[in-house]
């Protein structure tokens, strides 16, 4: 009999998970894995379904199709297990830009059931990580966007969770921004083996050595190794293979429909 090794458990397993709005199939039966300690990136177009995804995940959706399992704990049935390994960066703004980072951090802290004083070396923590420990005094509104978006990262992994999603986390920086955040989010996956699911539609932000998941109009086209998916694409780059996989299944679509 085969033994259980918890280390080969995914961070993240999705299993044929399928959503739809009104007629509308937004996901269909998409899979795919996210290993610990790796940094994975979720790869569509604007509409490719990743915040409904996202929101699958993270239970703001009720799944209705598939599964969804956080470190091999099942979200729907065991919410409390799976989801208290998870920490989150969305698309949109969520932090209070009128009070303090400091506040921002202790609110999520007690949200988590987080007591004071263990609150306050946590914080210490985080904001030493993203490198915002001399503005934890400061009005989140003072900041600029790539240093909000730090604090959110912090506040996401303030309950130490061994998975991490970001949703689009670099809309809206300059260019310098953006590479940092991302070099800091890739630092946290390598140091402190956190399992990264990196949504974008940011071809350039995938780079050799991480996972990549082609996600288009609520398929999934590709998913593996980077370098896999530009060599059995024919392509030179991912870039390329990105428009030949996306192109192929728009064909596919037009001639299923004919």
């Amino acid at each position: 009999m085969k033994s259980f090794d918890p280390a080969q458990t995914p961070a993240l397993e999705v299993d044929r998970v399928s959503h739809r709005y009104g007629a509308r199939l937004a996901l269909d039966a998409v899979s795919l894995t996210v290993r610990q300690s790796s940094f994975t990136v979720l790869l569509g177009l604007n509409g490719a379904g990743k915040s409904t995804l996202f929101s699958l995940i993270t239970r703001l959706y009720a799944i209705r199709s598939g599964h969804i399992r956080i470190f091999g704990h099942d979200v729907t049935s065991e919410p409390g297990a799976a989801l208290s390994q998870l920490g989150v960066v969305f698309q949109s703004r969520a932090l209070d830009i009128d009070i303090s980072v400091r506040q921002n951090l202790m609110y999520h802290a007690a949200l988590h059931g987080i007591g004071s004083r263990r609150a306050n070396e946590l914080i210490a923590q985080v904001l030493a990580r993203v490198a915002m420990t001399d503005r934890s005094l400061d009005r989140v509104g003072n900041l600029s966007i790539g240093q909000m978006r730090r604090i959110e990262i912090a506040r996401a992994l303030l309950h130490q969770p061994r998975l991490l999603l970001l949703d689009e986390p670099t809309v809206g920086l300059d260019i310098k921004a953006r590479a940092d955040i991302l070099d800091h989010v890739r630092r946290l996956s390598t140091e402190q083996g956190i399992g990264v699911l990196w949504a974008t539609h940011l071809i350039d932000e995938a780079k050799a050595g991480d996972d990549v998941v082609v996600l288009h109009k609520g398929k999934v086209l590709a998913h593996g190794a980077l370098d896999d998916i530009v060599g059995h694409s024919g392509a030179g780059d991912l870039s390329g293979a990105f428009n030949r996989l996306t192109a192929a299944a728009d064909q596919r679509e037009l001639e299923s429909a004919a």
